[in-house]
């Protein structure tokens, strides 16, 4: 029962690079945030539906507004 299953290991990805992409905002905020949101779906291979959520829930946060 110790094993994690693909979902629980895509949970965990989606939540380092959701944690990833908050501290690198902080200590970056020059970066483009559309270019943040890129490298971590790259740097933390996420799959397309994950890709779609930090799209549509840090969209406007890419935009430079707070949600």
């Amino acid at each position: 029962m110790g094993e994690s299953t693909p979902l629980q290991t895509r949970s965990a990805a989606l939540k380092k690079a959701i944690r990833w992409i908050s501290e690198t905002v902080q200590e970056h905020p020059e970066k483009e945030r559309e270019q943040v949101l890129r490298e971590a779906q790259l740097r933390f291979d996420l799959s397309p539906a994950e890709c779609e959520f930090l799209d549509a829930n840090f969209t406007d946060m890419a935009a430079g507004r707070t949600v």
